[in-house]
């Protein structure tokens, strides 16, 4: 939902566990967020390039945190809230997506026309997304603009109104946007894989909702979802640009006033271990369509595992990019698809690691083959040290180039805190992937690759049947 006369800007997250902060060349071991003292600032990083990045805690469990970036003019300002799709029941199947639409309609200061006037007349960007596990509401300004920012992001996470004409409204809205996802095969494939994998878990429902759960939520529970859920220790309140700490902290505290009470601690991090019924299954969408799109893949590893630098630099090698495995056998040698590549999720307490290609439906068959092929042969033998190196030089330029604006710099800091409590600084986590060896990658490739399968297709197939015996052979046996 983008309230801004820009595109969207996406908004890429790092992850990671480290106490370790760097302070003037002196090592610092701060506390992890949810439990450092309220109303204490920490130092987490400082660089000689002038980059800081510092963590309060104030009343009431809400923690800021900030990285101050000399040399810009911009500053990105970003409210995470540690809830999503994962937290509803399934009556209530795609609330906090159908909240974070809702929100934008109205408060008791400002009409949802108020608030775009305000953000188009200093030329920012106001936008919200919403996860599995989270929901952000984020602002892009001039520095000149951060009063503005902080105070309308205040103003529409804490004072929406949520009149009963705007939750008709904004049902069809979402209504629409479930259509257009039906319309959109990649989308459909992703939420169809998801459900394969992950079986009747939260974890394995679409972020949207279904047509049924969003024609009979009511206002009430909408409303009751919002006022339980959207708590200040569950929050996160995140500024990168030329922003001085400080000043971020009088701003909030103006913005929240007497909602900054209490001794409450901010929520720790989520873990544990996910329960989750259902094995190798095979999800068909039957779609009038040209290509036919494949998505497989087996659970993976939690975003808390160690092994996570090693699960990016094996994914980065196997379908990153145009020299990874996938690419170079399905695309390059055989001419099978135009697109095909591998991506990771990773979640409190799991994973996944999937594959996608979209060809045309009489060589999906040879696809299945050839992936299930590759991903044998990679169980089997690991990954060369040239793909090895390739993978970890693939990690280190997306994560160093994704830190080129502001937005990307507060998603970082916001959803590290969030879902770790800890910062890592990026000299740190440089360091974590240039130690991966051809060794771990080979090791957690023998682990996952060997793991049962689930797939899901969409394509003009009326029944599972029609599909080729390649896809069924692909969960059906380890590949």
């Amino acid at each position: 939902m983008t309230h801004s006369g820009n595109a969207a800007a996406g908004a890429p997250g790092a992850r990671g566990r480290s106490h370790r902060a760097s302070q003037g060349g002196r090592t610092l071991r701060p506390r992890p967020g949810h439990l450092q003292r309220p109303g204490s600032t920490r130092v987490l990083e400082r660089n000689t390039n002038g980059t800081a990045v510092r963590r309060s805690v104030l009343p009431g469990g809400l923690r800021v945190i900030t990285e101050e970036l000399s040399g810009v003019r911009s500053a990105s300002v970003g409210i995470w809230v540690g809830v999503g799709s994962r937290d509803e029941v399934p009556r209530v199947a795609g609330a906090a997506h159908y909240l974070e639409h809702l929100l934008f309609k109205g408060t008791g200061r400002r009409s949802a026309t108020q608030i775009a006037e305000e953000v188009d007349a200093v030329g920012g960007e106001l936008n919200a997304f919403t996860a599995k596990e989270h929901t952000c509401y984020y602002a892009h300004v001039l520095d000149s603009d951060l009063p503005l920012a902080v105070d309308l992001l205040c103003d529409v996470v804490f004072e929406a109104l949520c009149t009963p004409n705007d939750v008709e409204t904004e049902r069809s809205v979402v209504l629409e946007e479930i259509a257009m996802r039906d319309d959109d095969p990649e989308d459909l494939l992703h939420d169809a894989f998801c459900a394969a994998l992950l079986g009747d878990h939260p974890l394995g429902r679409s972020v949207l909702g279904s047509e049924n759960s969003i024609t009979g939520m009511s206002r009430n529970a909408l409303y009751g979802f919002y006022r339980r859920r959207y708590a200040l220790p569950r929050m996160v309140f995140a500024v990168a640009g030329n922003v001085e700490h400080g000043q971020v902290l009088r701003l909030v505290r103006r913005a929240l006033g007497d909602r900054l009470a209490g001794d409450q601690a901010p929520v720790a991090p989520r873990q544990g271990r996910a329960r989750i019924s259902g094995g190798r299954r095979l999800g068909l969408h039957p779609d009038d369509t040209e290509q036919a799109h494949v998505m497989l893949g087996m659970r993976a590893l939690d975003r808390h595992d160690e092994r996570r630098f090693a699960l990016g630099v094996l994914n980065a090698a196997l379908g990153g990019g145009m020299s990874s495995r996938l690419f170079q056998e399905v695309r390059e040698r055989r001419g099978l698809a135009y697109s095909v590549y591998s991506s990771v999720a990773s979640y409190a307490d799991t994973g996944s690691l999937s594959v996608y290609a979209g060809c045309q439906p009489e060589r999906l068959g040879e696809v299945a083959g050839v992936v299930r092929a590759v991903l044998a042969d990679v169980a089997a033998g690991g990954m060369s040290e040239a793909e090895v190196a390739r993978g970890k030089g693939q990690m280190r330029g997306a994560l160093v180039l994704g830190l080129e604006d502001t937005g990307s710099r507060m998603s970082r800091i916001g959803k590290g805190e969030l879902n770790h409590a800890d910062h890592l600084t990026v000299e740190q986590l440089l360091e974590r992937i240039d130690a991966v060896t051809p060794e771990q990658v080979a090791a957690l490739a023998r682990e996952l690759l060997r793991r049962p399968v689930s797939a899901a297709v969409v394509g003009p197939y009326a029944q599972p049947g029609e599909l080729p015996a390649e896809v069924h052979e692909l969960t059906a046996a380890k590949p």
